[in-house]
């Protein structure tokens, strides 16, 4: 299959230069998936889908275009490559688009183990679901069901280019989740919990998987609020990673081209605490984000963002880095109907020393977060306001659920005063540990 996909975007990529393209690339993506879902012990839903895409982009000197087909047959194929190169020629100069170097393509992509070549029944999947959603059920206070998923999905990219890269991967994903709600009437508090892996045989438990929703569920009835006031807030680890994701928004390469990023001129500086590391690693083995090349054919590589609490790098794909006249870091993703722009693959925050019993435990007053609300941040300034719930902290302890917060800072301040937890776990493309943030306002009563 690999050799006849590559075939057919060499095709695509020698028959747009035939038609006069000064360069060209091609990519292709498929995937299938397959999902269960049950509510209240009986089956809602299978669903399945399969699908393909193919993109071709082509260069007449500083114009470029970019067009998509899902109809793979002769004629559409030879109408995709006319269609593309009458845009290309037509279209405004834009002085900073282009393909990589070649002596930047990779070479020999490593094998990151990406791919379980089984395929579960609807039997299984169904097996999965029940075996959560009875765990959530079970769990002494909750009344009310969401329902639970189990699904499976493969997907595969092949990508070819006019300066000599032909390449392609292959990944599967797994995942079971549960939701389910607690209490009664106008008292129901709602929560989830999920595992998703690259390997069947790397998901959580599926009981295990749905207790835990149905204890998180319980556990944040009778919500109280708290006032106004300034105090430690502590994010759980399926929150803290929002605050990377923040981070990476505001060292993407065009959002720093563009200069409306808080981080803008900070290359080089001191932006978290000396003790922080920020790393992105697209090599990691079964990373649910990883890739053996960026979406431009250009070999990446592990490195680090914050070393140290000093900036390290800004995200790059080849356009970006050309305006900034720098060298791309090989963080280009693409589909298959737009040009590439630069985005992280598997982020995380190396953990500190502290346990999260002994991070909370150094807190007299304040605010435990499990879950964040709106998309209150301000890319510019870095002012952050978002809804959040979660327990109040008392005396080093986690005590009563509290609930219509709002937790405001700016994520320059938040940064430096960030401290990570020992408790780091690969559970999701971008990860954290439990964190703790001194110093932000609570907004309550």
């Amino acid at each position: 299959m690999a050799v006849d996909r590559l075939s057919l975007l060499s095709d695509l990529v020698a028959r747009a230069r035939r038609m006069g393209a000064d360069a060209a690339d091609a990519v292709f993506v498929q995937g299938d998936s397959f999902s269960v879902a049950r509510r209240l012990g009986k089956s809602e839903g299978l669903e399945r889908s399969e699908g393909m895409d193919l993109g071709l982009r082509v260069f007449f000197g500083k114009r470029q275009a970019s067009v998509s087909s899902s109809d793979a047959g002769p004629s559409a194929l030879t109408e995709l490559v006319e269609r593309a190169v009458a845009m290309a020629k037509a279209v405004p100069e834009d002085p900073h688009c282009g393909l990589a170097a070649p002596d930047l393509l990779a070479k020999a992509p490593p094998d990151l183990d990406l791919f379980d070549g089984s395929e579960p029944s609807a039997a299984l999947l169904e097996e999965r679901a029940a075996a959560a959603e009875d765990a959530a059920r079970a769990v002494a206070g909750v009344t009310n069901s969401e329902g639970a998923d189990a699904s499976w999905g493969r997907s595969g990219i092949w990508l070819v280019t006019s300066t000599g890269f032909a390449g392609h991967y292959q990944g599967s994903s797994f995942s079971v989740s549960a939701a389910v709600l607690a209490g009664a009437g106008t008292l129901m508090e709602r929560d989830y919990d999920f595992t998703s892996a690259r390997f069947l045989a790397d998901l959580d438990d599926a009981v295990a998987v749905g207790r835990r929703a149905g204890e998180r569920a319980v556990a944040r009835l009778h919500p109280r609020k708290v006032p106004t006031c300034k105090v430690p807030v502590v994010f759980d680890p399926r929150v803290a990673n929002s605050l990377l994701r923040h981070l990476v928004g505001a060292i993407s390469g065009p959002a720093i081209t563009r200069g409306t990023s808080f981080l803008k001129d900070r290359l080089g500086q001191s932006v978290f605490a000396p003790s922080i590391r920020v790393t992105d690693d697209p090599h990691r083995r079964r990373g649910l984000a990883s890739k053996p090349f960026d979406g431009e054919g250009v070999a990446n590589r592990a490195r680090d963002l914050v070393a140290g609490g000093v900036l390290q790098t800004w995200l790059l794909d080849v356009r970006s880095a050309n305006q900034l006249g720098l060298t791309t870091t090989g963080h280009a993703a693409r589909g298959t109907s737009a040009p590439p722009s630069p985005a992280p693959t598997n982020l995380y925050l190396a953990p500190g020393r502290l346990t999260p019993e002994a991070l909370v435990g150094e807190i007299a007053q304040g605010f435990y977060v499990t879950e964040l609300i709106g998309m209150g941040v301000n890319g510019v300034t870095g002012d952050y306001s978002r809804g959040a719930a979660g327990f109040w902290i008392s005396q080093g302890v986690r005590t009563h659920a509290v609930s219509e917060l709002t937790i405001a800072g700016n994520l320059k301040d938040m940064f430096k005063a960030l401290t990570p937890a020992d408790d780091l776990v690969f559970r999701y493309g971008t990860n954290a540990p439990t964190v703790r943030i001194d110093g932000m306002t609570i907004a309550g009563v």
